[in-house]
């Protein structure tokens, strides 16, 4: 089923379909098992409102690290009114106190391995805890090729090897102006005092989407 033929095929389908109808796509080949995370980050609205149009009770996988901004979990609590989110939130084994007070402030950029040590121990962990709890086949996601360089490359649908699943990104060739009116279709709100301390740059990847991420350290 997750041969590089049959991926290849099924890229090549849907590379001109709208979000929509991937989301249907995806969760019809979930077996009930079709998952959808998110950040709470600038755009992710769109795809929480296509995932919960085609199954409004599909679980939201969220790691809340605890390091967001006031107004990103104030964004949080509004989609979750006015989408129904099932919400699925995870939270790391330590409190940020308790992790600051123990391992100093989170690194910057100028630290490549504290920084993927902080995101193992408060975004990987709890984010693998919820992947083996909820336990997907199919795992939806807001990647888009337009967010950064790593993610140019990426194919709409794949199979995940860090978390053994197959991935769909609805939105992967959507453009901000794309996604900029699909919320305003749609009367969703956005988010843009947003900040992944696991990623302290929007050019960097917080692990889940790279191969190192599959091999960090547990907490």
């Amino acid at each position: 089923m997750n041969s590089p033929a049959v991926l290849i095929r099924w890229n090549t389908e849907l590379r001109a379909r709208a979000p929509l109808e991937i989301v249907r796509w995806a969760v019809a080949r979930a077996g009930g098992r079709a998952i959808v995370s998110t950040n709470f980050r600038p755009y992710e609205a769109a795809v929480l409102h296509a995932a919960t149009a085609v199954q409004p009770d599909i679980p939201v996988l969220w790691v809340d690290h605890g390091y967001n901004r006031p107004a990103t979990y104030r964004h949080a609590e509004a989609l979750r009114a006015q989408l129904g989110l099932n919400l699925k939130p995870y939270l790391p084994r330590l409190t940020p106190a308790h992790r600051d007070a123990v391992h100093g402030p989170i690194p910057t950029t100028a630290d490549e391995a504290g920084l993927r040590e902080f995101s193992a121990r408060m975004k990987l962990e709890p984010f693998r805890r919820g992947m083996r709890e909820l336990a997907p086949t199919v795992w939806l996601t807001a990647l888009r090729h337009a967010q950064n360089p790593d993610r140019a490359g990426l194919d709409l649908v794949s199979f995940d090897e860090n978390f053994g699943t197959l991935k769909v990104s609805p939105f992967l060739y959507a453009t901000d102006a794309d996604l900029e009116a699909y919320l305003a279709q749609h009367s969703l709100p956005n988010e843009r005092d947003y900040f992944d301390p696991a990623k302290a740059g929007e050019k960097r990847e917080c692990g889940l989407h790279a191969a190192w991420g599959r091999h960090a350290v547990n907490a």
